[in-house]
């Protein structure tokens, strides 16, 4: 059976785009995010995407077949908010477990229906383990810089119990992602390696970060060179970034961390940066050709989309990508999952 391992050395991977941008094609209302299990519930849930994938699980599936069926390999759970800590907002703690099974079971079904229909290309569910919306290293109180509005003990309880679910529901690979504080990625990063030791299995992961503005930093301060130092000690599958900035300008940053990692590297990049309306207007063609510069310095190993990117776009950039061989990897280990 081919896995992630085998599969990353014969050719550019294709992660899918964003789920976001295509659940709010749906226009789902309040009613439609509570369904009929949560129509009582006492705090509102429009906004909720995670939730989803329990009160709208069939919408969730062809995203993922969308995705799939525009060239992608790799496609992200829908669970970029499934801790404790995010799921706080909606006073839905309680649920994080069931809402992390879910997604990844749902995920999985589909990558294996795609994978019977093509066994030589084996499509893969990566748990998508977001940023959570606190910050472990700086104060959201600019009167008071000591204070911190959560610890790291408190991100790795709420991790592990992310990461766990996510396996438990059928992930393949392990996804930190769009790090804006690389202490909360060393948070996920202890819980992973915490969840591997106790079932004594391997997991694929990968790290992808942020780099938030022209600076060239994330914004806890890191040059993309710093971040990648401040994670290599763990055994990653591929290190990245992703969101935040379209793809011409992550370049330069994919190009300091290609040059210095054994790692294989990722980018999902934004469909360019939005309007004044929050909006994406860069079509597939532009984000493909954009992409296509990566490609040709071989700079990548994994490549998809964030914000604004639609299977089109996915579509578009599978397309290209199978022109071009993938950066050569030094560091891959051979694990079955």
């Amino acid at each position: 059976m081919s896995n992630i391992y085998t599969e990353i050395q014969k050719r550019i991977l294709v992660l899918d785009g964003a789920m976001g941008t295509m659940l709010q094609e749906y226009k789902f209302t309040e009613e439609d995010f509570r369904g009929e299990r949560f129509k009582h519930y006492s705090t509102p849930l429009q906004g909720n995407n995670d939730l989803l994938s329990i009160t709208q699980p069939e919408a969730v599936k062809e995203v993922h077949r969308k995705y799939f069926a525009a060239g992608a390999d790799i496609v992200e759970t829908n669970t970029f908010s499934g801790t404790t800590i995010a799921m706080a907002d909606y006073q839905m703690e309680d649920l994080v477990y069931e809402l992390n099974y879910e997604s990844a079971k749902i995920a999985k079904e589909v990558a294996n229906e795609f994978t019977k229909k093509q066994p030589h290309k084996p499509r893969f569910v990566a748990g998508s383990i977001g940023p959570t919306n606190r910050t472990a290293s700086m104060s959201p109180d600019v009167n008071d810089p000591g204070y911190r509005a959560v610890t790291f003990d408190e991100l790795r309880i709420a991790y592990k119990e992310q990461v766990e679910a996510l396996l438990d529901g059928g992930a393949d690979i392990l996804l930190v992602e769009t790090v804006f504080d690389t202490l909360n990625a060393k948070a996920a990063l202890f819980a992973i390696e915490e969840v591997k030791s106790e079932r004594g299995i391997e997991v694929p992961v990968m790290v992808s970060g942020t780099i938030t503005d022209a600076s060239g930093r994330t914004l806890s301060g890191q040059t993309a060179e710093a971040f990648l130092i401040s994670i290599s000690h763990i055994p990653l599958l591929s290190v990245g970034f992703n969101c935040a900035l379209g793809a011409n300008l992550l370049q330069p940053h994919l190009e300091v961390i290609a040059s210095k990692t054994k790692f294989a590297t990722s980018a999902h990049p934004n469909a360019g940066l939005p309007n004044a309306f929050g909006e994406y207007d860069e079509t597939p063609e532009e984000t493909a050709l954009q992409i296509e510069e990566y490609l040709k310095k071989e700079l990548i190993n994994i490549i998809g989309g964030c914000c604004g990117t639609t299977p089109k776009h996915i579509a578009a950039i599978a397309e290209v990508a199978a022109k071009y061989k993938p950066r050569e990897v030094l560091n891959i280990h051979t694990v079955e999952n």
